[in-house]
């Protein structure tokens, strides 16, 4: 209740474009909707579920250095592993569920606990709303998902052993892995957060959507070329440091280029976006969504 009363000291919107008066509202409303996703009550499972790779890692590297994985020894199998762990278990699920946990409840949360009003009792365009609410969202995933990948590889790297590590951080191609897994993480999220921030203001039942939506991009490996790329996840595939093999049953499509893979899906995000503000616009009171 604090935190919506708090919303309506923003200023009134201007009848004219009015940029630095719609950028003090949206960082009035991050402040707000910051503090949700991060301390809310449904924060603390989600910082469980996005552990679990952490988990996963620590197991492997430090409880079992010797066994199957052996990290050390088999650094060229360890990194193919990794990636497979970091697009199946990160990027497919824990990204995706979280995002959906994250973005989802941006405004389906705010109607199931009946506070959304407040901020359609203030004088402020949706569109601002929405952007407000997305880039709180979107720092939430990222932070917490950036931490769950820098956690995996940190226990990769840290099983190999220092003096390895520091040639192929610094004096090889490891610095440039690492990084393009984060990157590819904040993609992950600028995508799916957008996807899912439109299935939570269009769908009064999000759960359907969400899962259609889970299946075709887990499928994506079998898909025609041309619907292949109706798809976040063959982006992002096409970003991985290590090149993985999609397995025997894979449709064979060229790989798409960073230079196109990185701006399509800012322009994915950019429409999809644009189609909830669209949708925002038509809603006049949390009863009506």
């Amino acid at each position: 209740m604090s935190s919506m009363i708090e919303a309506s000291t923003v200023k009134p919107a201007a009848t004219q474009l009015d940029w630095s008066l719609w950028l003090r509202q949206i960082r009035a409303i991050l402040r707000i909707e910051v503090k949700k996703n991060f301390w809310g009550k449904r924060a603390l499972l989600l910082y469980l579920f996005a552990a679990i790779p952490v988990v996963l890692m620590f197991l492997l590297a430090i409880v079992d250095p010797n066994g199957s994985a052996d990290i050390r020894n088999k650094w060229p199998n360890a990194q193919e592993a990794f990636g497979n762990i970091y697009e199946g278990l990160i990027l497919r699920t824990m990204v995706f569920f979280g995002c959906a946990w994250i973005f989802m409840n941006l405004f389906r949360g705010e109607v199931v606990d009946k506070s959304l009003h407040y901020y359609f009792l203030c004088s402020l365009r949706r569109e601002v709303l929405v952007a407000g609410k997305y880039f709180s969202g979107l720092l939430a995933s990222v932070v917490l998902f950036t931490l769950t990948t820098a956690g995996s590889l940190f226990f990769l790297y840290y099983a190999r052993g220092y003096p390895a590590n520091v040639d192929y951080l610094f004096d090889g191609p490891g610095m440039g892995q690492v990084l393009t897994y984060l990157g590819i993480t904040i993609l992950a999220c600028l995508g799916y957060g957008a996807v899912f921030l439109v299935i939570g203001l269009f769908f009064r039942n999000p759960i359907i959507p969400a899962l259609l939506v889970y299946g075709w991009e887990w499928l994506n490996f079998l898909l025609p070329p041309v619907l292949k790329k109706i798809s976040i996840i063959h982006y992002l595939h096409t970003l991985s440091p290590i090149p993985l093999n999609e397995g025997p049953l894979a449709t064979v499509v060229e790989a798409t280029s960073p230079w196109i893979s990185v701006p399509s899906l800012i322009v994915f995000t950019a429409l999809v976006l644009f189609l909830a503000s669209i949708r925002i616009r038509g809603v006049s009171h949390p009863s009506n969504h």
